[in-house]
C-alpha cells in the first residue's frame, strides 16, 4: 500500500545487537506507506536474518557488494538511486568511522558514498565506545558533513551496564525519519 506521500527509504542495518529493534522500524515505515529498501552488513545477518526484513519490507534484502543478479550499474548505485532518505540503524562505531573518512569496503559504506539524500544515523554501542574521542570526532565530522542523528540514549546496554550508547527506540527513530521525509523539509 502506497500513498501520495510515500517516500523511498534505504534502511541500512549495521551489525549490533540493537539490530533486532530495526525490524520494528522497518515494519513501521512500511505500514506508513513508504517503500523500504533494506541492505545489511554481513555481521547484521548474524543478529537478525534477511528473511525477517524481506517479509517486513516486501522486497529482497541487499547484502553483498557483488550481486550477480543486479543490473550493470552495481548494487550500490541501484540502492541509492531515487531514495529520499538513508537510515542507518544500528549505526555502529565501525560504520560511522567508515562514513567519516570515506572508506568503501562493503555494500553499505559504498552506498553511503553514492547517496545524495539526507542521511539519518541511529548510533548503538557501549558507553565506553561512545565516549571515545575517536568516535566523537567521527560523529562531529558526520554532523559537519550534513548527517542527522537520532540518539543514542542512556539506558540499559547489552554489555550489562547502564550508560549512554543505547539505540533509540523504534518509535523515536521512525519519528525522526518521518520528520526528514516531510514534504516541507528541504534538507
Amino acid at each position: 500500500m502506497t500513498s501520495a506521500s510515500s517516500r523511498t527509504v534505504l534502511l541500512a542495518v549495521g551489525g549490533g545487537i540493537a539490530a533486532y529493534k530495526v525490524a520494528t522500524v522497518c515494519s513501521r515505515l512500511s505500514q506508513a506507506g513508504h517503500q523500504v529498501r533494506v541492505a545489511m552488513t554481513e555481521s547484521a545477518t548474524r543478529f537478525v536474518g534477511p528473511a525477517t526484513f524481506a517479509a517486513l519490507s516486501g522486497s529482497a534484502v541487499a547484502g553483498d557488494a557483488i550481486d550477480p543478479h543486479s543490473r550493470p550499474l552495481g548494487p550500490h548505485i541501484e540502492l541509492a538511486d531515487g531514495i529520499d532518505l538513508m537510515l542507518i540503524a544500528p549505526a555502529t562505531a565501525n560504520l560511522m568511522a567508515k562514513f567519516a573518512v570515506g572508506i568503501a569496503d562493503d555494500l553499505i559504506s559504498t552506498t553511503y558514498l553514492q547517496v545524495t539524500a539526507p542521511v539519518l544515523l541511529a548510533p548503538a554501542m557501549s558507553d565506553i565506545m561512545w565516549e571515545k574521542p575517536a568516535v566523537q570526532r567521527n560523529v562531529q565530522r558526520l554532523r559537519d558533513d550534513g548527517c542527522h542523528f537520532v540518539g543514542p540514549e542512556t539506558g540499559w546496554l547489552s554489555c550489562r551496564a547502564s550508560g549512554t550508547g543505547r539505540m533509540s527506540e523504534p518509535e523515536t527513530i521512525v519519528q525522526a525519519a518521518q520528520d526528514l521525509l516531510a514534504p516541507t523539509n528541504t534538507n
